[in-house]
């Protein structure tokens, strides 16, 4: 069995690309500070040709695709190369598509209702997503007591001084993330200074 998408490292940084010849160029730089899950969000219009370069020239990667909300997303996302999808909520149309995909996928969810009706669905590792404004840890570590076969990763308002604090949890395998990825460093192209923001995520733990 392959291991779970939320084991390959304690961080997922969540990319947006808007020129598609960062992609490999950044992608390297997550590699080498160890953060290999990298989430490529579907915002930009050049996000498929993103994903497509950095699977192609980066195999090191475990690339995937965020920001999925149709099945044709999820369809043009596989093809491009993304080893995972990832979606900020979930319909049953979409689930469905996700789960006929192949690859892993973490449906996005906010409410207890919505984690029961995922578990009833047989998905048991989800994103928690918008983390801080619905709750953040403390609503997380109040599900772990009912629904303790759920496991998250926790994106959204999540960065170097609040990440340790969500991994403790033992519901928690990763987290989402930016911070690594500041704009003033991509604009600048400064792959060094992003490849040691990544080693620094890469080495959090749990509290």
């Amino acid at each position: 069995m392959a291991p779970s998408l939320l084991d390959l490292a304690p961080v997922v940084p969540v990319v947006v690309i808007e020129d598609a010849s960062d992609a490999v160029p950044l992608a390297r730089a997550l590699v080498a500070g160890g953060l290999p899950a990298i989430e490529v969000t579907l915002r930009t219009p050049v996000a498929l040709d993103a994903i497509r370069a950095i699977a192609g020239e980066v195999p090191e990667a475990v690339v995937g695709a965020g920001t999925v909300l149709t099945p044709e997303q999820v369809t043009e996302s596989v093809a491009a190369g993304a080893r995972f999808l990832v979606s900020p909520g979930w319909t049953d149309v979409l689930l469905e598509a996700m789960r006929a995909s192949g690859v892993p996928f973490l449906p996005g969810v906010s409410t207890t209702s919505e984690v029961v009706a995922l578990l009833e669905r047989g998905v048991r590792e989800m994103k928690f997503f918008p983390a801080q404004a619905a709750g953040g840890t403390a609503y997380l570590k109040s599900l772990s007591g009912p629904l303790p076969q759920a496991r998250f990763c926790p994106t959204g308002g999540i960065g170097p001084a609040n990440a340790a604090e969500y991994l403790s949890l033992p519901n928690v395998g990763c987290v989402g993330g930016t911070w690594m990825l500041p704009d003033d460093a991509v604009a600048a192209r400064d792959w060094g200074r992003i490849e040691e923001l990544a080693r620094a995520a890469a080495g959090l733990r749990a509290l």
